[in-house]
Protein backbone atom coordinates (compact mmCIF):
# COMPACT_ATOMS: atom_id res chain seq x y z
CA UNK A 1 0.00 0.00 0.00
CA UNK A 2 1.59 3.57 -0.97
CA UNK A 3 2.53 5.51 1.74
CA UNK A 4 0.96 9.15 2.23
CA UNK A 5 2.67 12.32 2.15
CA UNK A 6 2.07 16.06 1.79
CA UNK A 7 3.65 16.66 -1.62
CA UNK A 8 5.34 14.76 -4.55
CA UNK A 9 7.87 16.87 -6.87
CA UNK A 10 7.64 15.30 -10.00
CA UNK A 11 9.64 15.30 -13.46
CA UNK A 12 12.18 17.28 -12.24
CA UNK A 13 14.37 17.18 -16.07
CA UNK A 14 17.40 16.18 -13.49
CA UNK A 15 17.66 16.04 -10.05
CA UNK A 16 20.62 16.64 -8.27
CA UNK A 17 20.67 15.19 -4.58
CA UNK A 18 23.87 14.71 -3.65
CA UNK A 19 23.57 11.17 -2.09
CA UNK A 20 26.09 9.70 -3.72
CA UNK A 21 27.78 10.49 -0.72
CA UNK A 22 27.37 10.47 3.11
CA UNK A 23 24.53 12.71 4.45
CA UNK A 24 26.51 14.68 6.60
CA UNK A 25 30.38 15.95 6.89
CA UNK A 26 32.21 17.52 4.52
CA UNK A 27 33.18 16.15 0.71
CA UNK A 28 36.73 16.93 -0.14
CA UNK A 29 38.78 15.78 -3.40
CA UNK A 30 37.19 13.41 -5.86
CA UNK A 31 34.25 13.16 -3.49
CA UNK A 32 33.49 17.23 -4.78
CA UNK A 33 32.23 15.42 -7.94
CA UNK A 34 29.55 13.05 -7.15
CA UNK A 35 26.09 14.87 -7.20
CA UNK A 36 24.15 11.80 -7.60
CA UNK A 37 21.92 13.07 -10.51
CA UNK A 38 18.43 11.41 -11.11
CA UNK A 39 16.42 12.04 -14.59
CA UNK A 40 12.57 12.40 -14.51
CA UNK A 41 13.14 13.02 -10.88
CA UNK A 42 11.03 13.36 -7.94
CA UNK A 43 11.08 14.32 -4.18
CA UNK A 44 9.00 12.79 -1.78
CA UNK A 45 8.09 15.53 1.20
CA UNK A 46 5.84 15.22 5.31
CA UNK A 47 6.11 17.72 7.40
CA UNK A 48 9.13 19.78 5.42
CA UNK A 49 11.32 16.63 5.51
CA UNK A 50 12.35 14.80 3.02
CA UNK A 51 11.02 11.30 2.87
CA UNK A 52 12.34 9.80 0.06
CA UNK A 53 13.96 10.82 -3.56
CA UNK A 54 14.10 8.58 -6.82
CA UNK A 55 12.49 8.31 -10.14
CA UNK A 56 8.69 9.93 -10.95
CA UNK A 57 7.63 6.68 -11.84
CA UNK A 58 9.19 4.84 -8.35
CA UNK A 59 7.90 7.53 -6.30
CA UNK A 60 4.62 8.23 -7.77
CA UNK A 61 4.33 3.89 -6.74
CA UNK A 62 5.56 3.74 -3.72
CA UNK A 63 3.89 7.22 -2.21
CA UNK A 64 0.58 9.04 -2.56
CA UNK A 65 0.06 12.72 -2.26
CA UNK A 66 -2.52 15.68 -1.12
CA UNK A 67 -0.25 17.76 -3.67
CA UNK A 68 1.60 17.53 -6.48
CA UNK A 69 3.97 19.79 -8.40
CA UNK A 70 5.50 19.24 -12.16
CA UNK A 71 8.55 20.23 -12.47
CA UNK A 72 9.11 19.51 -16.00
CA UNK A 73 11.92 20.93 -17.86
CA UNK A 74 13.51 22.14 -14.78
CA UNK A 75 16.73 21.29 -13.20
CA UNK A 76 16.54 21.06 -9.44
CA UNK A 77 18.94 21.32 -6.66
CA UNK A 78 19.43 21.26 -2.80
CA UNK A 79 18.39 24.93 -2.02
CA UNK A 80 21.62 26.99 -1.66
CA UNK A 81 23.90 27.53 1.37
CA UNK A 82 25.05 31.35 1.74
CA UNK A 83 27.97 30.82 4.88
CA UNK A 84 28.80 34.29 4.32
CA UNK A 85 27.06 37.74 4.38
CA UNK A 86 26.68 41.10 5.45
CA UNK A 87 23.05 41.48 4.95
CA UNK A 88 22.32 44.28 8.60
CA UNK A 89 22.99 47.77 6.25
CA UNK A 90 20.27 49.61 5.78
CA UNK A 91 22.53 52.40 2.47
CA UNK A 92 24.22 51.16 -0.90
CA UNK A 93 27.29 52.62 -1.65
CA UNK A 94 27.82 53.12 -5.13
CA UNK A 95 29.76 56.35 -5.32
CA UNK A 96 32.29 54.17 -3.95
CA UNK A 97 32.39 51.93 -6.91
CA UNK A 98 32.46 54.25 -9.34
CA UNK A 99 35.52 55.75 -7.68
CA UNK A 100 37.14 52.40 -7.78
CA UNK A 101 36.51 52.06 -11.35
CA UNK A 102 38.35 55.38 -11.82
CA UNK A 103 41.27 54.14 -9.88
CA UNK A 104 40.84 54.47 -6.41
CA UNK A 105 41.80 51.74 -4.25
CA UNK A 106 39.32 50.07 -1.69
CA UNK A 107 41.48 50.38 1.24
CA UNK A 108 42.34 54.20 0.67
CA UNK A 109 38.66 54.87 0.04
CA UNK A 110 38.45 52.90 3.60
CA UNK A 111 41.16 54.95 5.15
CA UNK A 112 39.65 58.60 3.91
CA UNK A 113 36.08 57.45 5.68
CA UNK A 114 34.40 55.48 3.35
CA UNK A 115 34.28 51.86 3.24
CA UNK A 116 33.26 50.03 6.03
CA UNK A 117 32.73 53.59 8.34
CA UNK A 118 30.44 54.79 5.60
CA UNK A 119 27.97 51.76 6.43
CA UNK A 120 28.90 52.17 10.07
CA UNK A 121 27.51 55.99 10.12
CA UNK A 122 24.66 54.94 8.31
CA UNK A 123 23.42 52.30 10.77
CA UNK A 124 24.39 54.47 13.72
CA UNK A 125 21.45 56.54 12.18
CA UNK A 126 18.75 53.87 11.58
CA UNK A 127 15.86 53.11 13.95
CA UNK A 128 15.88 49.60 14.81
CA UNK A 129 12.65 49.06 13.02
CA UNK A 130 14.05 50.33 9.52
CA UNK A 131 17.14 48.24 10.27
CA UNK A 132 14.76 45.63 10.68
CA UNK A 133 12.94 45.52 7.77
CA UNK A 134 16.11 46.41 5.39
CA UNK A 135 17.48 43.12 6.64
CA UNK A 136 13.81 41.47 5.79
CA UNK A 137 14.48 42.62 2.15
CA UNK A 138 17.65 41.26 1.91
CA UNK A 139 16.97 37.84 2.99
CA UNK A 140 14.10 37.74 0.90
CA UNK A 141 16.80 38.84 -1.79
CA UNK A 142 18.55 35.55 -0.87
CA UNK A 143 15.33 33.31 -1.23
CA UNK A 144 14.63 34.67 -5.01
CA UNK A 145 18.06 33.48 -5.89
CA UNK A 146 17.34 29.96 -4.60
CA UNK A 147 19.41 30.53 -1.29
CA UNK A 148 17.22 29.00 1.59
CA UNK A 149 20.26 29.28 4.23
CA UNK A 150 21.70 32.12 5.38
CA UNK A 151 24.91 33.18 7.34
CA UNK A 152 24.48 36.98 8.32
CA UNK A 153 26.63 39.37 9.82
CA UNK A 154 26.34 42.48 11.75
CA UNK A 155 29.54 44.44 11.93
CA UNK A 156 28.42 48.21 10.67
CA UNK A 157 27.31 49.01 14.02
CA UNK A 158 31.27 48.89 15.74
CA UNK A 159 29.53 50.11 19.09
CA UNK A 160 28.14 48.18 22.22
CA UNK A 161 24.35 49.64 21.56
CA UNK A 162 24.53 49.44 17.69
CA UNK A 163 26.08 45.89 17.15
CA UNK A 164 23.30 44.54 19.83
CA UNK A 165 20.84 46.64 17.20
CA UNK A 166 22.47 44.80 14.44
CA UNK A 167 21.72 41.45 16.12
CA UNK A 168 18.59 42.13 16.98
CA UNK A 169 17.77 43.00 13.68
CA UNK A 170 19.11 39.88 11.79
CA UNK A 171 16.88 37.76 14.45
CA UNK A 172 13.60 40.09 13.90
CA UNK A 173 14.04 39.62 10.09
CA UNK A 174 14.86 36.32 10.27
CA UNK A 175 11.55 35.60 11.92
CA UNK A 176 9.77 37.29 9.40
CA UNK A 177 10.80 34.65 6.70
CA UNK A 178 11.01 31.24 6.39
CA UNK A 179 14.51 31.05 5.36
CA UNK A 180 17.13 29.29 8.21
CA UNK A 181 19.92 31.71 9.35
CA UNK A 182 22.96 31.60 11.78
CA UNK A 183 24.04 34.91 12.92
CA UNK A 184 27.85 36.35 13.42
CA UNK A 185 28.71 39.15 15.61
CA UNK A 186 31.64 41.21 13.72
CA UNK A 187 32.51 43.50 16.27
CA UNK A 188 35.92 42.79 15.29
CA UNK A 189 35.16 44.48 11.57
CA UNK A 190 37.02 47.78 11.88
CA UNK A 191 37.66 50.46 14.40
CA UNK A 192 35.45 52.76 14.58
CA UNK A 193 36.29 56.73 14.95
CA UNK A 194 36.44 57.24 18.51
CA UNK A 195 38.78 54.64 18.83
CA UNK A 196 41.20 54.51 15.77
CA UNK A 197 43.85 56.34 18.41
CA UNK A 198 43.68 54.27 21.12
CA UNK A 199 43.14 50.22 19.07
CA UNK A 200 43.87 48.69 22.04
CA UNK A 201 41.13 50.27 24.06
CA UNK A 202 38.61 49.05 20.77
CA UNK A 203 40.10 44.83 21.71
CA UNK A 204 39.12 45.58 25.19
CA UNK A 205 35.89 47.03 24.67
CA UNK A 206 35.02 43.78 22.83
CA UNK A 207 36.46 41.21 24.74
CA UNK A 208 35.52 42.52 28.04
CA UNK A 209 31.80 44.35 27.40
CA UNK A 210 30.59 43.55 23.98
CA UNK A 211 31.47 39.67 23.71
CA UNK A 212 29.73 39.17 27.21
CA UNK A 213 26.74 41.10 26.55
CA UNK A 214 26.13 39.75 23.04
CA UNK A 215 26.95 36.51 22.69
CA UNK A 216 23.64 35.37 24.09
CA UNK A 217 22.23 37.04 20.52
CA UNK A 218 24.58 35.03 18.09
CA UNK A 219 25.99 31.72 17.24
CA UNK A 220 29.12 32.49 15.76
CA UNK A 221 32.28 35.26 16.23
CA UNK A 222 34.26 36.72 13.22
CA UNK A 223 36.75 39.11 13.03
CA UNK A 224 38.70 40.75 10.07
CA UNK A 225 41.97 39.30 10.39
CA UNK A 226 44.01 41.78 8.21
CA UNK A 227 47.09 43.88 8.61
CA UNK A 228 45.96 47.30 8.87
CA UNK A 229 42.98 46.45 10.10
CA UNK A 230 42.89 43.69 13.27
CA UNK A 231 46.20 42.44 13.17
CA UNK A 232 47.19 38.20 14.39
CA UNK A 233 47.36 39.10 18.43
CA UNK A 234 44.48 41.18 17.78
CA UNK A 235 42.33 38.79 16.20
CA UNK A 236 43.47 35.95 18.62
CA UNK A 237 42.19 37.73 21.13
CA UNK A 238 38.82 38.48 20.51
CA UNK A 239 38.24 34.95 18.95
CA UNK A 240 39.62 33.66 21.90
CA UNK A 241 37.31 35.43 24.40
CA UNK A 242 34.30 34.90 21.88
CA UNK A 243 34.99 30.74 22.01
CA UNK A 244 34.92 31.11 26.09
CA UNK A 245 31.63 32.72 25.70
CA UNK A 246 30.42 29.93 24.32
CA UNK A 247 31.19 31.29 20.32
CA UNK A 248 32.04 29.01 17.21
CA UNK A 249 34.24 30.84 15.14
CA UNK A 250 34.96 32.11 11.33
CA UNK A 251 37.85 34.33 10.33
CA UNK A 252 38.02 36.91 7.82
CA UNK A 253 41.67 35.65 6.73
CA UNK A 254 44.26 36.21 3.90
CA UNK A 255 41.93 38.57 1.81
CA UNK A 256 44.76 41.24 0.27
CA UNK A 257 47.68 40.54 2.56
CA UNK A 258 48.79 37.38 3.72
CA UNK A 259 49.05 37.00 7.91
CA UNK A 260 48.46 33.64 8.44
CA UNK A 261 44.73 34.12 8.69
CA UNK A 262 43.83 30.21 7.70
CA UNK A 263 46.59 28.84 10.41
CA UNK A 264 45.17 30.57 13.23
CA UNK A 265 41.74 29.81 12.27
CA UNK A 266 42.55 26.00 12.02
CA UNK A 267 44.80 26.47 15.43
CA UNK A 268 41.51 27.92 16.83
CA UNK A 269 39.53 25.26 15.83
CA UNK A 270 37.06 27.86 13.89
CA UNK A 271 34.13 26.85 11.53
CA UNK A 272 35.84 28.26 8.41
CA UNK A 273 38.56 30.66 7.12
CA UNK A 274 37.23 33.14 4.70
CA UNK A 275 38.36 34.84 1.12
CA UNK A 276 41.41 33.52 0.93
CA UNK A 277 42.82 35.33 -1.75
CA UNK A 278 46.64 35.33 0.04
CA UNK A 279 47.05 32.05 1.45
CA UNK A 280 50.20 30.53 1.96
CA UNK A 281 51.25 27.10 1.65
CA UNK A 282 51.17 26.14 5.17
CA UNK A 283 48.14 27.67 5.50
CA UNK A 284 46.85 24.89 2.45
CA UNK A 285 48.18 22.33 4.39
CA UNK A 286 46.62 23.46 8.01
CA UNK A 287 43.39 23.68 6.48
CA UNK A 288 43.73 20.32 4.05
CA UNK A 289 44.35 18.57 7.47
CA UNK A 290 41.78 19.98 9.42
CA UNK A 291 37.90 20.46 9.97
CA UNK A 292 37.88 24.43 8.89
CA UNK A 293 36.59 25.05 5.85
CA UNK A 294 37.63 27.58 3.33
CA UNK A 295 34.98 29.92 2.10
CA UNK A 296 35.86 31.08 -1.05
CA UNK A 297 34.66 34.77 -2.47
CA UNK A 298 35.18 34.92 -6.22
CA UNK A 299 32.96 37.68 -6.44
CA UNK A 300 34.76 40.33 -3.71
CA UNK A 301 38.16 39.78 -5.98
CA UNK A 302 35.72 40.32 -9.24
CA UNK A 303 33.90 43.21 -8.00
CA UNK A 304 37.42 44.85 -6.21
CA UNK A 305 38.67 44.79 -9.57
CA UNK A 306 41.89 42.22 -8.08
CA UNK A 307 43.69 39.52 -9.42
CA UNK A 308 44.61 37.39 -6.66
CA UNK A 309 41.34 35.06 -6.45
CA UNK A 310 41.94 31.90 -3.81
CA UNK A 311 44.26 28.97 -5.28
CA UNK A 312 41.18 26.73 -5.45
CA UNK A 313 42.71 23.98 -8.15
CA UNK A 314 45.70 23.84 -5.33
CA UNK A 315 43.27 23.45 -2.40
CA UNK A 316 40.90 20.91 -3.71
CA UNK A 317 43.74 18.60 -4.69
CA UNK A 318 45.12 19.19 -1.07
CA UNK A 319 41.72 18.18 0.03
CA UNK A 320 40.90 20.83 1.68
CA UNK A 321 36.92 21.20 2.52
CA UNK A 322 36.14 23.99 -0.01
CA UNK A 323 32.68 26.50 -0.17
CA UNK A 324 31.39 29.30 -1.66
CA UNK A 325 29.76 32.00 -1.10
CA UNK A 326 28.17 35.80 -2.21
CA UNK A 327 29.88 38.04 0.52
CA UNK A 328 27.05 40.04 -0.19
CA UNK A 329 27.24 43.54 1.26
CA UNK A 330 27.21 47.58 0.30
CA UNK A 331 30.69 47.97 -0.49
CA UNK A 332 32.94 45.15 -2.24
CA UNK A 333 30.52 42.51 -3.21
CA UNK A 334 26.72 43.70 -3.59
CA UNK A 335 24.98 40.60 -5.23
CA UNK A 336 23.25 38.05 -3.85
CA UNK A 337 23.22 35.27 -6.81
CA UNK A 338 24.97 32.50 -6.15
CA UNK A 339 24.93 31.04 -10.04
CA UNK A 340 26.62 34.08 -10.96
CA UNK A 341 29.69 33.21 -7.91
CA UNK A 342 29.52 29.47 -9.49
CA UNK A 343 30.15 31.45 -12.79
CA UNK A 344 33.51 33.23 -11.37
CA UNK A 345 33.93 30.30 -9.05
CA UNK A 346 34.63 28.24 -12.69
CA UNK A 347 36.33 31.05 -15.07
CA UNK A 348 38.52 32.51 -11.99
CA UNK A 349 38.77 29.85 -10.27
CA UNK A 350 38.85 26.89 -13.08
CA UNK A 351 36.56 24.75 -10.36
CA UNK A 352 34.28 22.03 -12.61
CA UNK A 353 30.59 22.32 -12.16
CA UNK A 354 30.00 19.45 -9.99
CA UNK A 355 32.90 21.09 -7.53
CA UNK A 356 30.76 24.30 -7.25
CA UNK A 357 27.67 22.40 -6.67
CA UNK A 358 28.86 21.19 -3.30
CA UNK A 359 30.66 24.23 -2.85
CA UNK A 360 27.40 25.73 -2.72
CA UNK A 361 25.32 23.29 -1.09
CA UNK A 362 27.04 20.48 1.44
CA UNK A 363 30.58 22.15 2.06
CA UNK A 364 28.98 25.34 3.07
CA UNK A 365 26.12 23.83 5.40
CA UNK A 366 28.90 21.72 6.96
CA UNK A 367 30.64 24.75 8.00
CA UNK A 368 27.28 26.17 9.60
CA UNK A 369 26.81 22.88 11.25
CA UNK A 370 23.64 22.53 9.64
CA UNK A 371 24.88 18.94 7.17
CA UNK A 372 22.46 16.78 9.42
CA UNK A 373 19.56 18.88 8.41
CA UNK A 374 20.26 20.84 4.64
CA UNK A 375 22.67 20.71 2.14
CA UNK A 376 22.08 17.48 0.25
CA UNK A 377 18.56 15.41 -0.58
CA UNK A 378 19.06 12.69 1.74
CA UNK A 379 15.42 11.41 3.21
CA UNK A 380 15.42 13.00 6.77
CA UNK A 381 16.86 16.40 5.95
CA UNK A 382 14.79 19.73 5.38
CA UNK A 383 13.00 20.07 1.79
CA UNK A 384 14.57 22.86 0.56
CA UNK A 385 15.16 23.25 -3.63
CA UNK A 386 16.11 25.43 -5.64
CA UNK A 387 14.57 25.12 -8.95
CA UNK A 388 16.84 26.30 -12.13
CA UNK A 389 15.50 26.79 -16.12
CA UNK A 390 18.77 25.15 -17.01
CA UNK A 391 19.19 22.43 -20.28
CA UNK A 392 21.01 20.52 -17.84
CA UNK A 393 23.04 20.44 -14.55
CA UNK A 394 26.03 20.69 -16.63
CA UNK A 395 25.20 24.58 -17.67
CA UNK A 396 25.76 25.26 -13.96
CA UNK A 397 28.24 27.80 -14.02
CA UNK A 398 27.85 28.42 -18.06
CA UNK A 399 24.66 30.42 -17.69
CA UNK A 400 25.51 33.97 -16.48
CA UNK A 401 23.57 37.23 -16.45
CA UNK A 402 20.43 36.40 -15.30
CA UNK A 403 18.75 34.47 -12.56
CA UNK A 404 18.27 30.99 -13.62
CA UNK A 405 16.08 30.93 -10.76
CA UNK A 406 12.35 29.98 -11.35
CA UNK A 407 11.14 28.59 -7.91
CA UNK A 408 12.55 28.14 -4.30
CA UNK A 409 11.32 25.95 -2.32
CA UNK A 410 12.01 25.95 1.69
CA UNK A 411 10.85 22.85 4.07
CA UNK A 412 8.52 21.53 1.26
CA UNK A 413 6.76 24.75 0.42
CA UNK A 414 7.35 26.56 -2.36
CA UNK A 415 8.16 30.34 -0.73
CA UNK A 416 9.91 32.25 -4.21
CA UNK A 417 8.73 32.09 -7.71
CA UNK A 418 10.00 34.03 -10.38
CA UNK A 419 7.73 32.67 -13.80
CA UNK A 420 4.40 33.02 -13.75
CA UNK A 421 3.58 31.18 -16.99
CA UNK A 422 2.07 28.34 -15.51
CA UNK A 423 -1.36 28.07 -14.19
CA UNK A 424 -2.37 28.09 -10.47
CA UNK A 425 -2.65 24.18 -10.92
CA UNK A 426 1.37 24.37 -10.97
CA UNK A 427 0.93 24.63 -7.20
CA UNK A 428 -0.59 21.70 -7.01
CA UNK A 429 -3.78 23.31 -5.57
CA UNK A 430 -1.52 24.40 -2.50
CA UNK A 431 -0.64 28.18 -1.35
CA UNK A 432 0.52 30.11 -3.82
CA UNK A 433 4.32 31.16 -3.17
CA UNK A 434 5.22 34.41 -1.49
Amino acid sequence: MAARVDRLFVHCRELVTLTDGPATGPRRGAAMRRLGVLEDGAVAVRDGRIVATGTTHALRRDYRAEAELDLSGYVVLPGFVDCHTHPAFVKTREHEFHQRCAGADYMAIAAAGGGILSSMRAVREATAEELTDAVERHLWGFAAHGTTTVECKSGYGLSLADEAKSLRALQEAAARTPLSTRRTFLGAHEFPPEYRDDREAYVRLLCEQMLPQLAPLADYCDVFAEPGVFDAAQSERVLAAARAHGLRLRVHADEIRPMGGAELAVALGAASADHLGRISDQGIERLAASDTVGVLLPGTIFFLGKAHYAPARRMIEAGCAVALATDFNPGSCYTQSMTLIQTLACVQMKMSAEEVVTATTINPAFSLQLDGEVGTLHPGKRADLCVLDLPSWRAIGYAFGGNPVVMTVKDGEPIVANVHERDPDWFGGGPEPV
